[in-house]
């Protein structure tokens, strides 16, 4: 990857043109209000997608207004520089990725034109995200119904430039079925609307009208050969759509049979025009819906059963194969939904959904499901999902499919580029059966699903991209290719053609097509600067030069701190059969193969639900984006950034934002762990650069705070004293705009009961007071012993056998990448708590980010069984007390509390872990208290980051997202839950309200009747 700006871009057809490109990066800056990124770090960040390619831009603008779109497309037209319009970059074929000028519309091209809800049409920018729309749209009971997987990521602009199809498109029809018309710049810089050739007729500019003219004479033309070339099915998605003019699909493009111009632009990859703004038709919001899961003991019946299933008129069937549930079932945010879906575990299952108006309809035809079902010799298979919030749930697996097969550990990963292959419902089956044993010819095997309704089922052959897969990846595309034409298919029937399918564009087509296509191409682009290489001139989908590996990638080696041998093994496509942990070849002892887990389908950008990622959801910064870091650490492992890129600056400014809550752990459907990739980074960043003070200050917090606290009224002047604020800004970097948590001197420990020895048959339990809740909130402390002790149970308070010091968890350390001295603090607590796990005791902590690191980062310092006995045994308060409940153990006498509503924020690692749902199963305990949930994301404090000056700002916007909203809204009668020590902080600043945590609330619920 080059250091500096390149000057030369290398176009379609190898022309090769000459740029400056650092003037160009300069005008850019002066003549707009754009951002301007093309530094190497940001090229390198957009030179993939979630495709199987790797190409270096020339650089990326990020447009603020309509009108810096305009000077930028005139600045690249005058500099001969190729564009190429970029909206969430999830693109599975490598669409979005170039050798040009990426003009990222995310950001900020993002909002709503106009609205017409009578007239059923919304007009929007490019970059607005579909899940947005909806829920703009949502209290007008309406919605734009081309519901993709990619969601609540991708742009309407990027689903416009694929034509994408979405798992309802049986009954609504793909993008292209859906848009009316299409404003967009042409690249030499007018402006037109596309939309019913009527309407263009008779108001069009000239340079428009002979664009019209020219294509309606290529159409009437080769209207034979487009009668005899363009598939029949509806999932035909490859090519241009010049059979606008003479329709072949089953489905009308129009609804009268008209001709819509901007249907020519849709599916069109941005290699025409550059879109201004889109005109939608949108669909009323179903009433009602019924959802039945067949179960499946044969994968090939299912896919002969889904022709007799979609005559009873469902609007979604999909299929989710054996290797997706288990994969599902293995990700501990998915397993609790597939489990409720599945009979026994069988080999394939089809989500049949019912939609419209009447509920009882649509139960009519669920039950009509269940007697098809035993028509067909299946009965007892299908599961009723009623409850909505359980079918929403089972959609959400569904739509993460992709994304939960690219979790499989090696270098062998499901690669996209026969998946979209469409062919008609009879012959579903016998294509199926028939890729099964190609795959197997060539030693490896498909992951399976998604549209069994319109014959397009996702397959993914697993493929070692990096030794001998791309020729097994020519051969099996040659072979699927030939039987998509006998079974009179489409080649591409979704995400479009990019880099990866473009090349087969003339095997579908013919070349007296191919011939058409360039002309209209050339008519659009005379200069050929939209996003070269799609579609036609194109590249081979095998030229390895454009692969994310491409021929001598290799990870540079490295010592890490960490063990990451768990991800440096390599899998047999055929058995399943994973290597053993460190046998995977990776020089990095399986670093690098943990952060390549990263498959860039953008599922971190989501804004919806979930953790992850909160410092994206504030910068909406690609480079403040879990896979914006995960691509940043990948090319410095592998040295494409450079010597010591690994330990720069600039991969520190990548860093630095990433909060370590481990969202991502539990939301990336592949489970990218970024908060450990955090930790790792900065102790080879500490190692070369050092500590501040400020650093130190932190980390070392366990190791004075038993002196801190002889001085706690000394200490606390801070907060009291004016200017001791400004000065500890001034001096460390600690924010004065943020009180600091108080030291006490009554520690809990200092007056916690002494060891003593329990009866024979007690019920005994440890409780490991951290630092925080000795130190700073040992009321925390009291409490959680207190309510042990009323609920008939021995407390062990956890204590140092040298008495040197308290114990703790080492995540200061850890967050300041001091791993050998987190490992020390961990030694300590794994000697300390053994004895009592050993002998079945639970270890149950009060603060999430210390306690969870006993089941977590313990597992990775090298300690082997004794790490994972006391992982085992780790057990949070709540968690703790919701298991003891639910097996009948727990005798506590709890009564109602002066409030009646207690509002829960989760922290980020509670929700990382699950461990959420036990606070309101524990607060659930005590009589007539109402439980609501806070659906947050990070509180924004993250330890010290909401402490440090130049994180205050950036702290604050996170916790504004959601958390402290709904706190001030709140009466003054709620009770507000927090168990994390720096998101109560948070609320207390932020919302000037104390938040309690759980075992408080439960202390205060104690009835000593």
């Amino acid at each position: 990857m080059n250091d500096s700006v390149p000057s030369k871009v290398l176009l379609s057809a190898g022309v090769q043109a000459r740029i400056d490109g650092q003037e160009l990066a300069s005008r850019l800056r002066s003549e707009t209000s754009g951002e301007v990124l093309f530094d190497r770090q940001s090229r390198g960040r957009y030179s993939t997608d979630a495709s199987i390619y790797q190409i270096e831009p020339v650089g990326v603008f990020v447009p603020r207004t309509e009108d810096d779109v305009v000077r930028a497309l005139a600045l690249a037209r005058e500099a001969r520089v190729p564009v190429l319009a970029r909206g969430a970059g999830t693109s599975q074929c490598g669409q979005t990725v170039g050798a040009a000028l990426v003009l990222d519309n995310s950001k900020y091209l993002n909002k709503v034109i106009d609205f017409d809800k009578e007239a059923l049409t919304v007009t929007v920018q490019p970059g607005i995200v579909l899940d947005h729309l909806n829920a703009w749209l949502k209290p007008h009971g309406l919605w734009f119904p081309v519901d993709v997987s990619t969601a609540a990521q991708c742009t309407l602009g990027g689903m416009a430039g694929n034509n994408s199809c979405g798992s309802r498109s049986l009954h609504y029809g793909n993008m292209v079925h859906n848009v009316l018309a299409i404003d967009a710049w042409l690249a030499d810089g007018s402006l037109g609307r596309f939309g019913p050739l009527a309407a263009m007729r008779a108001g069009a500019s000239a340079r428009i009208q002979r664009l019209l003219e020219t294509v309606e004479a290529i159409a009437v033309r080769e209207r034979q050969e487009i009668g005899e070339r363009y598939p029949k099915v509806m999932r035909r998605v490859g090519g241009y759509n010049l059979d606008i003019f003479h329709p072949q699909s089953e489905r009308p493009y129009t609804p009268d049979g008209s001709v819509n111009l901007a249907h020519l632009l849709v599916g069109s990859e941005g290699t025409l025009a550059y879109s201004r703004s889109l005109t939608l038709k949108l669909a009323p919001l179903p009433k009602a819906k019924s959802l039945g899961i067949v179960n499946f003991g044969n994968f090939s019946k299912a896919m002969d059963s889904t022709q007799h299933i979609v005559k009873l008129g469902p609007v979604a069937v999909e299929l989710v194969d054996r290797t997706m549930i288990e994969l599902a079932l293995s990700n501990p945010a998915f397993r609790p939904t597939v489990e409720k879906a599945l009979i026994g575990r069988p080999d394939a299952i089809l989500l049949v959904e019912f939609a419209g108006e009447n509920k009882a309809e649509q139960d009519r035809k669920l039950k009509d499901l269940v007697d098809l079902m035993g028509e067909l010799g299946l009965p007892g298979t299908v599961v009723e999902m009623a409850d909505e919030a359980e079918q929403k749930a089972l959609w959400e697996v569904r739509k993460a499919g992709l994304n939960i097969m690219m979790s499989l550990k090696g270098d062998g990963k499901p690669v996209s580029f026969i998946e979209d292959c469409a062919v008609p419902l009879e012959h579903l089956a016998a294509y199926t059966d028939s890729l099964t044993e190609v795959f197997a010819r060539h030693g490896t095997r498909g992951t399976w699903y998604a549209h069994a309704s319109v014959g397009t089922l996702h397959v993914r052959p697993i493929l070692d991209l990096r030794r001998d897969g791309s020729a097994k990846m020519r051969a099996i595309a040659e072979e699927a290719a030939s039987l998509v034409r006998k079974y009179k298919g489409a080649f591409s029937g979704e995400h479009g053609d990019g880099l990866v399918r473009s090349e087969w564009v003339d095997w579908q087509f013919g070349e007296r097509m191919m011939g058409a296509f360039r002309e209209i191409k050339d008519a659009f682009d005379p200069d050929g600067l939209m996003n070269p290489g799609k579609i036609v001139r194109a590249t081979k989908m095998d030229d390895r030069s454009l692969y994310r590996f491409k021929p001598g990638y290799a990870e540079q080696p490295l010592r890490t701190a960490l063990d990451w041998s768990a991800w440096n093994v390599q899998a047999d496509p055929v058995t399943e059969q994973v290597s053993a942990p460190g046998t995977g070849g990776d020089a990095t002892g399986g670093f690098a193969k943990a952060i390549e887990m990263c498959n860039n389908n953008g599922h971190c950008r989501k804004f919806d639900s979930g953790t992850m990622c909160p410092s994206y959801r504030v910068t909406k910064d690609e480079q403040h984006l879990t896979r914006g870091r995960a691509n940043t650490l990948r090319l410095a492992v592998s040295g494409q950034l450079g010597p010591d890129a690994l330990t720069s600056d600039a991969v520190y400014d990548t860093m630095d934002l990433c909060v370590g809550c481990k969202g991502c752990k539990r939301d990336c459907p592949t489970g990218i762990d970024m908060a450990r990739m955090k930790t790792e980074f900065l102790y080879h960043y500490r190692k070369r650069h050092g500590m501040t003070m400020k650093d130190k200050l932190v980390a070392n917090l366990p190791r004075y705070a038993p002196w801190a606290a002889k001085l706690a009224p000394l200490l606390n002047l801070r907060d009291r004293l004016p200017g001791a604020a400004g000065l500890s800004e001034t001096w460390l970097g600690l924010s004065a705009k943020r009180t600091l948590p108080r030291w006490r001197s009554d520690t809990f420990l200092s007056v916690a009961p002494t060891p003593t020895q329990a009866a024979k048959d007690a019920m005994e339990v440890v409780l490991f007071a951290d630092t925080f809740n000795n130190y700073f909130e040992s009321e925390n402390a009291r409490a959680a012993l207190r309510v042990l002790q009323a609920a008939g149970y021995h407390v062990h308070v956890a204590r140092a056998p040298d008495e040197s010091r308290p114990l703790c968890c080492g995540r200061t350390y850890l967050a300041a990448g001091q791993v050998d001295e987190a490992k020390q603090e961990a030694r300590r607590a794994i000697d300390a708590l053994l004895p009592f796990v050993r002998r079945g005791v639970p270890v149950v902590g009060l603060e999430p980010s210390c306690l969870l690191t006993m089941r977590d980062e313990f597992l990775a310092y090298g300690f082997g069984e004794e790490a994972q006995l006391l992982a085992g045994a780790a057990l949070l308060f709540e968690e703790f007390v919701a298991r003891e409940s639910k097996a009948g153990k727990l005798k506590l006498k709890l009564k109602a509390l002066p409030q009646s509503t207690a509002l829960l924020h989760g922290h980020c690692h509670q929700k990382a872990f699950d461990a959420v749902k036990p606070v309101q199963l524990v607060l659930g305990l005590i009589p007539k208290l109402d439980v609501k949930l806070i659906e947050s994301s990070c509180c924004g404090m993250a330890g010290s980051f909401g402490y440090e000056a130049k994180h205050y700002e950036t702290s604050m916007k996170m916790g504004e997202l959601s958390l402290l909203p709904a706190v001030r809204k709140a009466g003054p009668d709620t009770l507000i839950v927090a168990d994390g020590t720096s998101c109560r902080h948070q609320i207390a600043d932020g919302a000037q309200r104390e938040a309690l945590h759980v075992a408080r609330v439960l202390e205060a619920a104690l009835d000593a009747s």
